[in-house]
């Protein structure tokens, strides 16, 4: 508490720094909870594999599968390249089918999600043995040599989120929370679209060649982490234009508390809780981490809906924030009116 907040009167500081206690240990409680309920005992269930119809040995085995646990579920198509096609699409984290030689081939994509592919490579060799078939197991898409429990996509997630909302709320501490005028909005959004660039580029560097975790795809890298840091500086400017300060708990509860552990890139979204399994595809840190995986494993095979969404959040920022600076400049030009019409002096205005 500074000198001029010492001398107000108790009542009226009292009540904002008893809010800010109250709001501070809830966001508190809502991280312990959902980082403890999401994270502590990862239960997988419908972990999907793909098989091609018609494939007897690979679906039987399956349906076996199947009938014991609901861990992983059987997804079926119309033929094994279609199969294939899924994989690579992140819609199955495998495929299992028949060889000539009377066995079975599980083909996997580790970079999806290595715990899941662990799990059915597990499940199914158990399976295969037990059927008296031999398994062969090839990782069609594997993770990096230097990033084996395919965290990285995560946490670099989570950094460049970090840097989009802290670098709003900074301006919003410098610069007050909602511009004054229109223009001087544009001037905050090219700022942080600066930001988000430099920290896009950043962030590529240091996973490619400082720490040569991924060796190529560094300009891919850098454009994704830029569309990250922009999307959630502007998810926070928004928030932060209509609610002050007081937005940066909301910002911090969507990104954080719950976008986090929803993300899918600790463990994969079959791993997690029932209420946050769909949360990747519409969360920041869950669009962003489903796009560098994307972008760095799959040929940006399946990044349509990461990057459309990631869009979606820049363009509902950039609303959010022209729009809380409207109504507020709105607000200020009529209080100025009635402060004019009822300063002493001057003659007050007809009914």
């Amino acid at each position: 508490m500074d000198e001029a907040e010492r001398d107000l009167p108790m009542r009226d500081w009292l009540p904002r720094t008893v809010g800010l206690v109250v709001g501070t240990l809830a966001l508190a409680t809502a991280f312990i909870a959902a980082y403890v309920g999401a994270l502590h005992k990862p239960t997988p269930q419908d972990v999907p594999v793909g098989v091609a119809r018609g494939d007897q040995r690979a679906e039987a085995v399956l349906t076996a599968v199947r009938a014991r646990t609901d861990a992983i579920k059987p997804i079926r198509y119309d033929n094994q390249d279609r199969a294939v096609q899924a994989l690579t699409d992140r819609e199955v984290y495998a495929v299992l089918h028949s060889d000539p030689a009377g066995g079975l081939t599980l083909a996997t994509a580790s970079a999806a999600a290595p715990a899941a592919t662990d799990l059915v490579t597990q499940v199914l060799g158990q399976a295969a043995r037990q059927a008296n078939l031999p398994l062969q197991v090839t990782d069609e898409v594997p993770v990096s040599a230097n990033d084996p429990r395919g965290l990285v996509p995560f946490y670099l997630a989570v950094g460049l989120v970090l840097g989009g909302y802290l670098a709003s709320t900074a301006l919003g501490v410098s610069l007050g929370t909602a511009p004054r005028d229109l223009r001087r909005a544009g001037l905050r959004i090219g700022t942080l679209a600066v930001h988000a660039v430099l920290l896009g580029i950043i962030g590529a560097v240091l996973v490619g060649p400082v720490m040569d975790i991924w060796d190529h795809n560094v300009p891919a890298v850098a454009l994704v982490g830029a569309l990250t840091v922009f999307a959630a500086g502007m998810v926070a400017a928004a928030v932060q234009g209509w609610l002050g300060l007081l937005g940066t708990g909301l910002v911090i509860l969507l990104l954080v508390v719950l976008g986090n552990p929803g993300s899918g890139g600790i463990y994969a979204p079959e791993f997690l809780p029932a209420f946050l399994r769909g949360m990747h595809r519409w969360n920041v840190p869950g669009l962003a981490t489903d796009l560098l995986k994307a972008a760095v494993y799959f040929d940006w095979r399946p990044a349509r809906w990461p990057l459309v969404g990631l869009l979606v959040w820049v363009a509902l920022g950039i609303v959010g924030l022209l729009g809380a600076t409207a109504f507020r400049a709105r607000r200020r030009a009529a209080r100025a009116r009635k402060a004019r019409l009822t300063t002493p002096g001057r003659p007050m205005a007809d009914g």
